[in-house]
């Protein structure tokens, strides 16, 4: 069932009855679809099936990634708690890179303008009584490419042995 990792990495199609129209795509019977999902989900594969939205198309411009340098002991407790604050986006922890980059928790916030964004997260900071942390909140200026994440190979990679 790989082509239908590669379908699924791509996105259900947007029409009235997208797993049968997957089933088609792989030469396979919706219920075989469906029931192969399922054994993924099962498996840990993936836990939801759910929907990117273009937040920039939406109006939604005024994107921030805060950065924080949380002491190492409480990183997963802070970020449990950054995670499920609102409009917290994304929250997750990454290896500081010393001496240029201190920072190990990153969290993102979209907005449609800066000064909101920048008062929200103000506020969030506040009210987790997280604002003596040392922070700091980058916004971006333009978006490459955003796209789910890709894990079956692509149909034309050939593996050599030898």
């Amino acid at each position: 069932m790989l082509d239908l990792r590669q379908c699924l990495e791509r996105g259900l199609p947007v029409v009235k009855r997208p797993y049968d129209d997957l089933a088609e795509r792989i030469g396979a019977h919706h219920d075989q679809v469906l029931q192969q999902m399922q054994q993924w989900q099962e498996q840990g594969l993936f836990r939801r099936v759910g929907l990117v939205l273009n937040h920039r198309a939406l109006g939604f411009v005024a994107n921030a990634m805060l950065v924080l340098d949380v002491p190492d002991a409480l990183v997963d407790e802070v970020g449990t708690r950054l995670g499920r604050a609102p409009r917290v986006n994304l929250c997750y922890q990454r290896p500081r890179r010393l001496p240029l980059w201190r920072y190990n928790l990153f969290c993102m916030v979209h907005g449609r303008e800066r000064d909101e964004v920048t008062a929200h997260i103000r506020a969030v900071l506040e009210q987790q009584q997280l604002s003596d942390l040392p922070h700091h909140l980058l916004f971006s200026t333009c978006a490459y490419k955003q796209c789910g994440g890709r894990f079956a190979p692509p149909p034309s990679q050939v593996w050599a042995h030898g």
